[in-house]
């Protein structure tokens, strides 16, 4: 048996009789992801590409207690394993408590999902993994625990807190190499447990799958102050969103909003109130998963965040695994110097001059606006235009620009038809 297809058979065999040989004839199971089975409706197979909902198989009573009856008990986060594999079973239950829905997911420990970062998991840099449910980012973790154990000959200790990393059971999978697993007892004891791993097993490196709540954010801190790295995975697709999450923004350091002086406020060219990162991140490193074969990275978290919070969308690196097996990168990293021209100049002071030395003004030539460095990012300059609606279009679009403070600065400037109305095209 295959490593993709190892612990199937387990699988298999906890589910109804007439779905397991459904799947069978399917000749499927490869891509096969998770079965869905609820009370008085159609049994559900889902693959990676698609979605098989079995029309002439209604779930009974019956089929959801053959599958309780054969797995072991729910925790408390209502969830179960079959021991010694990677599967898991979620549970919804009615108002009664009573079960009425699986939920039955294939767990697989595949060698080789990280080649595409393997030069970042081996950096010992902390690592955080983020992406959308079902992409890969507890395979990727379980797979970066048993290299780091097995290959660099690190201390690695998972904390397990669903038993989802190296299995149900006392015997952890051998999907982990030799890694050590703690198990949680309950879900919101995951937080002492980390700093318990810290505390008592000299670790090198700690690996949590689902850093969740804010006691688990600040315990995360606490793990990275001590120098021990860091591989976990949150909630949320990218960087940005957990920039706007309260609960787990402090996994990036924090944000806070500041009061700036006049003089700041002047140079910076923004308003008095700002946003401002608050702490050092507790991840040197974010990993973006967009599907199983491509990511994106933000090499240096501190810099992006702050880059961000000044209005620059972020432009990490991408990378994908081709169909030969090779690593390519199809986007570099590019982040602007936060002291360059049009982004960060001072704006001059208004004053009054006479009428006839504006005029004289007019007539002096503009000096010429730098040269712009190839690859470098576009300064343009605002004219009857929101300053606000600039920056947001350019970062919703992901633009390589940022807005000058300063036309005599500006690459270009950005006006609407209006302003030029009436003869006005200076």
């Amino acid at each position: 048996m295959s490593p993709l297809t190892s612990g199937l058979r387990e699988f298999l065999a906890i589910l109804p009789t007439a779905v397991r040989e459904r799947l069978e004839a399917a000749n499927n199971l490869e891509s096969l992801v998770e079965v869905v089975l609820d009370y008085g409706r159609p049994a559900e197979a889902r693959y990676r590409d698609r979605a098989d909902r079995m029309n002439d198989l209604i779930v009974s009573d019956s089929d959801i207690d053959f599958v309780v009856r054969s797995i072991g008990d729910f925790g408390s986060d209502n969830r179960a394993g079959i021991e010694r594999t990677l599967h898991r079973i979620s549970c919804i239950r009615n108002r009664r408590g009573k079960i009425v829905g699986l939920t039955c997911r294939v767990g697989r420990a595949l060698e080789g999902t990280i080649d595409i970062m393997d030069d970042i998991v081996r950096s010992g840099q902390s690592i955080l993994l983020l992406g959308k449910p079902g992409i890969g980012k507890t395979t990727k973790l379980r797979e970066i625990a048993r290299v780091l154990a097995d290959e660099v000959g690190k201390r690695v200790v998972i904390v397990d807190t669903s038993n989802e990393i190296a299995g149900d059971g006392d015997i952890p999978h051998p999907g982990i190499g030799s890694a050590r697993r703690m198990q949680v007892r309950s879900a919101p004891e995951q937080h002492q447990v980390m700093i318990e791993a810290v505390e008592n097993h000299m670790p090198e490196v700690i690996v949590i799958d689902e850093i969740g709540t804010e006691a688990e954010a600040m315990a995360a801190r606490t793990i990275a102050e001590r120098g021990v790295q860091l591989v976990a995975t949150a909630h949320g697709q990218t960087l940005e969103n957990l920039m706007l999450n309260p609960t787990l923004c402090d996994l990036i350091g924090g944000i806070q909003a500041v009061t700036l002086s006049d003089d700041e406020a002047r140079k910076r060219g923004t308003q008095k109130t700002v946003l401002e990162r608050k702490a050092p991140p507790t991840f040197d490193v974010v990993v973006e998963l967009i599907d199983f074969d491509r990511m994106a990275v933000h090499h240096n978290v501190q810099k992006t965040v702050d880059l961000i919070l000044r209005g620059v969308p972020p432009r990490p690196e991408i990378r994908a695994r081709t169909g030969a097996g090779s690593v390519e990168v199809l986007q570099k990293e590019t982040a602007p110097d936060l002291a360059e021209p049009g982004f960060n100049k001072p704006v001059p002071a208004i004053h009054r001059v006479d009428p006839q030395e504006a005029a004289a003004d007019l007539e002096q030539p503009l000096p010429p606006s730098p040269e712009r460095k190839s690859g470098g990012l576009l300064r343009i300059f605002p004219y009857g235009i929101a300053r606000t609606r600039l920056e947001r279009a350019i970062r919703e679009k992901r633009v390589p620009a940022v807005v000058a403070t300063d036309s005599r600065q500006a690459d270009a400037v950005m006006a609407i038809r209006s302003a030029f109305q009436g003869g006005n095209r200076r």
